[in-house]
C-alpha cells in the first residue's frame, strides 16, 4: 500500500506527518505500508491547499503510484475549514481513496497528544489554543534544546510522539481520532 501525505506546508509538516502515519498504518495492520509526504508541487501554504485546482495537479501527478491520499492542514480556528475539505473529499474521493484531516488546532498539537508533557501543562488547555505551535510546541521545542534538530525539532518530537499513537488517537478525537478511524475503513 501506497499513501501521498499532502501538507499545506511539507517543509516542516514532514517531519511529522511521516512518523505519526506510519506509526497510524501499522497500528491499523499496515506495517509495510510506504508513506510519501508529498514535496512536488509544493503548495506552500493553506490557501493553495484548500484549491481543488492545486489538489488535482497532485492527485494527477501521483495517480497510479499512491492508492490513498491524505490532504493535512491546519484548522487555524476556522470552524468551517470542515466542510471545505469535505468538499474537497467529494471532489476526489469518487474513484480513488482521497481523505482529508484538519488537525485542531495546528498539526504541532498531535505531537503534543503523544509526549508526556511537564506537569504544568493542562491538555484541555492546549487542546482548546488556537496558537498551539507558537505557545506549546515551540517553548517545548527550546526547552528540550531541540531547535536545531531536523524541521526545527518537529523529527525527534514526531518520533517520540508516534509511539504513543494511541493517545494522539484518544486526545485528538475530533481530527486525528476521526481521521484514523476513517483510513481504517477504507482500507
Amino acid at each position: 500500500m501506497r499513501v501521498l501525505i499532502i501538507p499545506e506546508d511539507d517543509r516542516k509538516d514532514q517531519y511529522i506527518l511521516n512518523p505519526i502515519f506510519s506509526q497510524l498504518l501499522r497500528s491499523i495492520g499496515k506495517p509495510r505500508a510506504r508513506i510519501r509526504v508529498c514535496q512536488a508541487p509544493r503548495l506552500g501554504g493553506i490557501v493553495e491547499a484548500m484549491k481543488p485546482d492545486r489538489i488535482s495537479e497532485i492527485v494527477e501527478r501521483y495517480e497510479g503510484m499512491m492508492d490513498i491520499f491524505i490532504l493535512c492542514v491546519d484548522r487555524d480556528g476556522e470552524e468551517g475549514r470542515r466542510q471545505r475539505l469535505d468538499e474537497i473529499e467529494a471532489i476526489f474521493g469518487d474513484v480513488r481513496v482521497f481523505l482529508a484531516a484538519d488537525a485542531w488546532e495546528e498539526i504541532e498539537t498531535w505531537v503534543l497528544a503523544g509526549l508526556d508533557l511537564p506537569a504544568d501543562r493542562n491538555w484541555k488547555t492546549i487542546r482548546a489554543e488556537i496558537q498551539v505551535k507558537e505557545r506549546y510546541f515551540e517553548p517545548l521545542v527550546a526547552e528540550r534544546n531541540l531547535s536545531d534538530e531536523p524541521g526545527g525539532g518537529r523529527k525527534p518530537l514526531a518520533e517520540e510522539a508516534s509511539r504513543r499513537i494511541e493517545a494522539i488517537r484518544k486526545k485528538c478525537p475530533e481530527d486525528f481520532g476521526a481521521l484514523a478511524q476513517r483510513l481504517k475503513d477504507a482500507i
